[in-house]
């Protein structure tokens, strides 16, 4: 299992929101090449980026700082956050971005993302699931769907997608562990490559993720609020 370190960035800085709160916002660095560079130095093997402000408006105002990270760093990068057409698909991969992840755009038009797959590949093309209660959220978080989580995972792995990104918003940025229940689900219904967002926190979760032979998590404001430490998480999944 890889660990993808995350970097949210808002306003071109390094912040963590709770619960996808664009109220409850902390800054933990003003330079967030700086803290790639950091998880690069520290042996990370994938970084994980999410353009905040693009996910709410579409608007790249922090293309800046996605652009200097993209260019400085020798390790892969995803980056999510507002990419909702085939334009943003093809600057982010042309900037040098290994993976993009869609949201919104996988929820609204499936046969674009179907388009997307077929144009760039299923290791290029990843699909962020938000989910509240077990149901699909889009923009940004702020809309809750009807579509159960679950049943969307099926559908786009009969769609050519390969790899899915998986949040609990209820989970994300409390630091109270992860939702196990709903990746033994995914791990066991689907043969999607899963990765675990939301709520990790203790070296129990990364080992019982570990153990369900998931494909990654991504770990935010557990590092920056050093509840979890980077060299003791890689050194747990050796």
């Amino acid at each position: 299992m890889i660990i993808l370190p995350a970097i949210d960035i808002k306003d071109n800085k390094c912040v963590r929101l709770s619960q996808g709160d664009f109220n409850k916002v902390k800054v933990y660095s003003s330079d967030p090449l700086e803290m790639a560079l950091r998880w690069q130095n520290k042996g990370a093997e994938y970084l994980h980026l999410v353009d905040l402000d693009g996910a709410r408006s579409e608007a790249f105002v922090n293309k800046k700082s996605i652009e200097k990270i993209i260019k400085n760093i020798n390790i892969p990068i995803q980056i999510g956050g507002g990419i909702r057409g085939e334009a943003k698909v093809k600057e982010l991969l042309d900037l040098g971005a290994s993976r993009v992840i869609l949201g919104t755009v996988a929820v609204e038009n499936m046969e674009l993302l179907e388009r997307l797959v077929s144009t760039y590949g299923n290791n290029k093309i990843v699909v962020s699931i938000d989910a509240k209660d077990g149901k699909v959220a889009t923009r940004g978080w702020e809309f809750i769907s009807e579509i159960d989580s679950l049943d969307f995972c099926k559908e786009l792995e009969k769609r050519g997608i390969k790899t899915v990104v998986y949040t609990d918003i209820s989970k994300d940025g409390m630091l109270k562990g992860p939702n196990h229940k709903i990746y033994e689900e995914l791990k066991t219904k689907t043969g999607l490559q899963i990765i675990a967002s939301g709520g990790i926190s203790f070296i129990e979760d990364i080992i019982r993720l570990k153990d369900m032979e998931l494909y990654g998590a991504i770990i935010g404001k557990a590092f920056y609020d050093n509840l979890l430490v980077f060299e003791e998480v890689k050194k747990c999944l050796e």
